[in-house]
């Protein structure tokens, strides 16, 4: 018997079975935080806000995805999130994020320390809301000058 078409993707008349949808604790977090990152009074304080954005490691996915995804340079244990903006000493924060419960992996202890040691500030928080508090207390460090990270010619 064939499944109901509400879980099946036509392709070429053909039908594929769907990607898994996970709806991980973790996941709910960095959905919360996206929200609240996303809202306009979020914005209006903080634009920066704009450049926040989750870098796809982690998931469940087909192994050819998975294969692609690696040739591509995905590499495990990279922060879930990425604000590419310098404030303080930093050149930019980055974010595991773990529901309550959820552990670094050594994968991921492994790339914090990395990117402690070349300029980023490189934290984990669990769940969503001390990573709204992180993101704040990030933007809220002293600017860069103007043309910090230009070459002197």
């Amino acid at each position: 018997m064939t499944q109901p078409a509400t879980q099946l993707d036509l392709l070429d008349g053909r039908r594929k079975r769907r990607a898994p949808k996970v709806r991980t604790p973790e996941h709910l977090e960095q959905v919360a935080l996206m929200q609240w990152a996303s809202l306009p009074t979020s914005l209006k304080r903080y634009p920066e806000l704009e450049l926040l954005h989750a870098v796809p490691n982690g998931g469940h996915r087909f192994i050819s995805v998975a294969k692609a995804m690696k040739a591509e340079g995905v590499k495990a244990g990279v922060p879930d999130l990425d604000l590419p903006v310098p404030r303080g000493t930093f050149i930019g924060l980055r974010i595991e994020l773990k529901a309550k419960g959820g552990k670094e992996s050594p994968p991921q202890r492994w790339w914090r320390e990395r990117l402690t040691a070349n300029g980023h500030r490189a934290l984990v928080c669990v769940g969503w809301e001390e990573a709204r508090r992180a993101i704040e207390t990030y933007l809220a460090l002293p600017r860069m000058p103007a043309g910090w990270m230009t070459e002197e010619t």
